[in-house]
């Protein structure tokens, strides 16, 4: 549920020109202008210290106040707001309720009640509040209605509610979940069935009766009968996105990867699906090309979808799928496109360098690590990527001078410091220096001595 608090602050300049007398008008208290009086002056400076969250001291002003203006609902209310703040529920609560009474048809009064009874989780006596403030802005205050019908685990009035909300004002995703947590329930299951099947022949455009029974179908391990549900709803609303939701699954499970790409691209195409079940139809299909590679053009494809999301880097992510998987060729390709749209991702360049050295790509190794620290030059496993990369070709020169340059940046890292070591004795035996190879080699059999002994 979405907390709803009034903020706000009366900045009150040059001369008071209203009357003292408190008018009965659906205004925010905040905005009454007071009569320039002690009671004004109070209640002036019980809005300047709230606003600088001295909430103990603008209670004090705010209760000689209601000393001199016993019928002030506004001062009750800006008491209300201080107690609230002070985390003090009961004395919110008594006076939020002192405001209601005095003037009951401002909303503001009772939707501060509703903030003390939201902040104190007491749902049960949420609701009636949320009830009268239906009075004023309905489906806005319906939608919180419903999530304390969840919370209070009246599950009819919270299904009356949401099909009532789903008329008036269209579907959410919040209340699409609220459903499948109802239905989660078993005592709802069998009935909701014979419910969905009978709501379907009377209107077969509903789209949302299919994908209710096709949860449930799913979750009761029903899937010939969620897929028949699924092709049901292509039939009935051809243009149906979430239809190839299911039958998207339903296709992988049957090993139908061409009817399976169809329905991926739909799902990906619709701006009517939330991008979370967009990336979980994308994984999904990512494991089913990686035993059946022929589709390899089909994820390419897929993967241009996510180009916008800033949340996932999609190419990455699949790029390690495919390295841990020791598919290095499928997983440099990937690598390599993430990096094509964040060049800078230090990972991801470790990582493509990985696959040239477990591929044995020493060519590209080389010329990538050296490309690389031009733009990290400090980053000290792109010499040793880059050294690895010469002494593999028998350019034991270039690889000396890439490790020598690079080991100084070696921070308390053993291993890659033992690998320095390891690649400085190639290079220094490809070029003859046999001492210096024996000795980098105790160096580097030094270093991992220490490290296991740690």
């Amino acid at each position: 549920m979405k907390k709803r608090t009034l903020l706000g602050i009366l900045v009150l300049s040059g001369l008071l020109l209203c009357s003292a007398t408190m008018q009965a008008q659906q205004e925010e208290p905040d905005q009454i202008a007071l009569a320039n009086d002690e009671f004004e002056n109070s209640f002036y400076e019980a809005l300047k210290q709230k606003g600088i969250e001295n909430y103990d001291k603008a209670v004090t002003s705010l209760q000689k106040c209601i000393r001199l203006k016993p019928e002030s609902a506004a001062a009750y209310n800006e008491l209300g707001k201080n107690y609230l703040s002070l985390k003090n529920y009961p004395e919110a609560e008594r006076a939020f309720k002192k405001a209601t009474e005095l003037d009951p048809q401002n909303r503001w009064y009772w939707q501060g009640l509703y903030d003390v009874y939201y902040a104190m989780q007491d749902w049960n006596r949420a609701i009636p509040i949320v009830q009268k403030l239906t009075e004023w802005r309905k489906e806005y205050y319906q939608e919180d209605l419903v999530s304390l019908y969840m919370y209070t685990v009246q599950y009819d009035k919270a299904i009356a509610l949401m099909n009532e909300l789903d008329e008036k004002v269209g579907k959410s995703d919040k209340r699409e979940m609220y459903r499948l947590q109802i239905m989660g329930e078993e005592q709802y299951r069998k009935p909701r069935k014979e419910e969905l099947e009978e709501a379907i022949r009377k209107n077969p455009k509903e789209e949302s009766n299919y994908l209710n029974l096709i949860y449930l179908y799913s979750e009761s391990n029903q899937e010939e009968k969620a897929e028949e549900v699924a092709k049901k709803l292509e039939k009935a609303i051809p243009d149906s996105d979430w239809a190839q939701v299911s039958l998207f699954k339903f296709h992988l499970n049957n090993n139908e990867g061409d009817k399976a790409v169809k329905s991926l691209f739909r799902v990906l195409e619709s701006k009517k699906i939330d991008i979370k079940i967009k990336h979980r139809a994308f994984n999904e299909f990512l494991i089913f090309v990686n035993n059946n590679p022929t589709y390899n053009n089909d994820l390419d494809k897929a993967v241009t979808y996510f180009e916008e999301d800033k949340n996932v880097n999609v190419p990455k992510e699949v790029g390690k799928f495919f390295f841990n998987k020791k598919d290095y060729k499928r997983a440099a390709d990937y690598f390599t496109k993430s990096l094509a749209a964040n060049s800078d991702d230090i990972e991801a360049v470790e990582l493509l360098l990985y696959t040239y050295e477990n591929s044995a790509q020493n060519e590209l190794l080389l010329k990538k690590a050296s490309d690389y620290i031009d733009l990290f030059p400090t980053h000290a496993r792109l010499y040793y990527f880059a050294g690895m990369g010469a002494n593999a070709m028998g350019q034991f020169k270039k690889a000396k001078d890439f490790l020598e340059s690079g080991a100084d940046f070696v921070v308390e890292d053993p291993e890659l410091e033992a690998g320095f070591n390891t690649q400085l004795a190639k290079a220094y035996e490809g070029l003859g220096d046999t001492k210096k190879a024996n000795d980098y080699k105790t160096r580097a059999e030094k270093v991992l001595k220490q490290k296991r002994t740690r």
